[in-house]
């Protein structure tokens, strides 16, 4: 059975890590993520997310955490 699209259960960012270096808000393709007054990471808009992981993988500090719910719950 083909597995379905990960769904976001939690988008975390650690805000003590994050410089505000805007890595992760470049590489968003759906522009969830923005920069507050700050300098800070933030998901503006977290419905928009594909759980693509990018952000994760581009942030140098291991400031973002991409949660995704189980394949059960997802719908």
């Amino acid at each position: 059975m083909p597995k379905g699209k990960p769904k976001l259960k939690g988008l975390v960012i650690n805000r003590d890590w994050c410089k505000g270096c805007g890595i992760c808000v470049h590489f968003c393709p759906k522009h969830v993520l923005e920069l507050d007054d700050q300098d800070k990471a933030c998901a503006v808009r977290p419905e928009d997310c594909i759980c693509c992981r990018m952000c994760e993988m581009r942030c140098p500090d291991l400031a973002l955490t991409i949660e995704t719910m189980p394949e059960e719950e997802r719908s």
